[in-house]
């Protein structure tokens, strides 16, 4: 039997009931001699706005559901300021994604370890990976089976997703049979993170069973700081309808934070830049200068083509159209409702790369991922790339007061290589709309459009149009503890401090290709394993 529960004090005290505090959660917890408190300053996640998966350009612009963070204005993007939604909600941002399922590369996680994060190859994190997973269709030497993430492969039966797929062939590229599984290179169905028509977060497949157990409990707040004892982290403050309050930690603070609000949290407690610190008068616990920095992102551009034919999703946009979607839905869980409609795309290589280094998402609809300025008529776009950008970005503060947000600055376009690899994007989009696949759906070109061709022109649109894909990751990085840019060791334990770990994709040396859900799942998965044996 577990002990009595006492909110104020637990063994381990989760900051963020995102995709990886919901796992840590879950696994903590299932030891009955730990007590586990999760705190998380979101609400609920009922609600079809959140539960249906093709409502999902909703709740990433709501306030009840996301944090509302943008960038600083972003000099390779014409000094655009761009949104950087995050999930403000139980789940996280599992609960208001794109329920893309991609692991990354196998390479993505060997290099891990060419950067001082020992034990994190692929070796490593394949069982991590094997036993988050209930993916049946898969290959059981490298896919789970019976896990708690229920993992689908959409039929991709409507004929603009045929059509991206034929063009994908003709072109000459491959048809992946799985790309979690042996190898990544190719075209074919997206993965989701949908189960029986429903988004299948963190929340739903670790956090909600789990809070039946008595060792589990979820607290309501802000978390302002870690409080600390010399160099022992020994719990949080909590802001909570206005009050302050301490949490205590017998054994350990967890934070899950995201890859914003993990590095805010280590800055505003001490840890960070000793020189930032002391400028904006926060005592200096360990002077760490790579918190905050090293953050990255995957950025994207729309090709888009008008569909001659009437049999894109646009039909399904009006008012009427969404009341009998959702009608549909809550009724039966089908229908058009019950897909993300990204439910095609693929990996290839550019020229010289030794693994896949650009990835597609195509979407029978011409409209951005917001659901914003959809196009006038029927349309499709093909959500395209590159994935190992050399730009590297910044989360600071702006102030101590922990209601003010950081200042996030991700220097989109900085890489060396970034406007020649968009450029090879766009041009290799439009191959694929030329071939003999498309010949009897695809117009004329709403964007890029037909008058911008030389580099000059294509830069120009990049600069104007390019969006984050909502991928932000490695501002707490991780590798050897000798390593002044390194944040948290192998271990996920910061470094220079006691009994204190992030846990989220915040700590990724470097980002994997894909979206990063599943990868910040499994990061939470051995992370867990690691705190019980510690």
């Amino acid at each position: 039997m577990s002990r009595r529960r006492r909110d104020h004090v637990a063994d381990y005290v989760i900051v963020g009931a995102g995709s990886a505090g919901c796992v840590l959660a879950e696994r903590l917890s299932a030891d009955d001699r730990c007590e586990v408190l999760l705190l998380e300053r979101g609400g609920s996640d009922a609600g079809p706005l959140i539960q249906m998966p093709a409502a999902l350009s909703h709740p990433m612009n709501m306030k009840r559901y996301d944090w509302g963070y943008a960038t600083e204005p972003e000099p390779g993007l014409d000094d655009r300021c761009l949104a950087a939604p995050r999930g403000k909600v139980l789940g996280g941002s599992s609960s208001i994604n794109g329920m893309v399922y991609v692991r990354g590369h196998r390479s993505d996680f060997d290099h891990w370890v060419t950067m001082g994060a020992e034990g994190w190859g692929f070796d490593d994190v394949l069982p991590h990976f094997r036993a988050i997973e209930a993916a049946p269709h898969g290959d059981p030497v490298w896919r789970g089976h019976h896990g708690p993430l229920h993992i689908t492969r959409p039929a991709a039966d409507h004929p603009l997703h045929q059509a991206f797929l034929g063009a994908a062939e003709q072109a000459g590229y491959p048809l992946a049979a799985d790309y979690n599984g042996a190898g990544q290179l190719g075209f074919g169905p997206l993965e989701q993170t949908i189960w029986r028509g429903t988004r299948w977060s963190a929340a739903n497949a670790w956090l909600h069973p789990a809070r039946r157990r008595a060792n589990l409990a979820l607290r309501r707040g802000l978390v302002s700081r870690v409080l600390m004892e010399g160099d022992r982290a020994v719990g949080v403050e909590l802001l909570r309808r206005g009050r302050s309050e301490r949490i205590l930690a017998r054994r350990e603070v967890i934070l899950a934070a995201s890859a914003f609000n993990s590095p805010a949290l280590l800055l505003r407690s001490g840890i960070g830049p000793a020189a930032d610190l002391g400028a904006l008068g926060i005592d200096v616990v360990a002077d760490r200068p790579g918190v905050g920095r090293n953050l990255q992102d995957h950025m994207e551009i729309y090709v888009q083509k008008a569909c001659r034919q009437p049999v894109s999703l646009r039909r399904h946009l009006s008012l009427l159209g969404q009341a009998r979607v959702g009608l549909q839905w809550l009724l039966t869980r089908r229908g058009i409702g019950a897909s993300n409609h990204f439910e095609t795309g693929g990996f290839i290589c550019s020229p010289g790369a030794v693994y896949p280094d650009i990835q597609f998402h195509f979407l029978p609809l011409a409209i951005r991922y917001d659901g914003r300025r959809p196009a006038g008529g029927d349309g499709f776009q093909v959500h395209v790339g590159p994935m190992r950008s050399k730009a590297r970005g910044s989360v600071t503060l702006r102030s101590a007061d922990p209601l003010t947000p950081p200042r996030i600055r991700f220097g989109y376009l900085t890489g060396p290589e970034d406007a020649a690899d968009f450029r090879h994007c766009i041009r290799v989009s439009r191959e694929l709309f030329a071939q003999e696949a498309f010949r009897a759906f695809a117009g004329e070109e709403l964007a890029p459009g037909p008058g911008a061709r030389s580099d000059a022109e294509l830069d120009a649109f990049v600069r104007a149009e390019a969006e984050s894909a909502y991928h932000p990751c490695g501002s707490c990085r991780m590798g050897a503890v000798d390593d002044p840019e390194v944040v948290v060791d192998p271990q996920c334990r910061v470094i220079g401090v006691r009994n204190l770990r992030v846990v989220d994709s915040s700590i990724f040396p470097r980002i994997t290709n894909g979206n990063l859900n599943g990868p910040t799942l499994m990061v939470a998965h051995k992370a867990a394993l690691l705190i019980l044996e510690t």
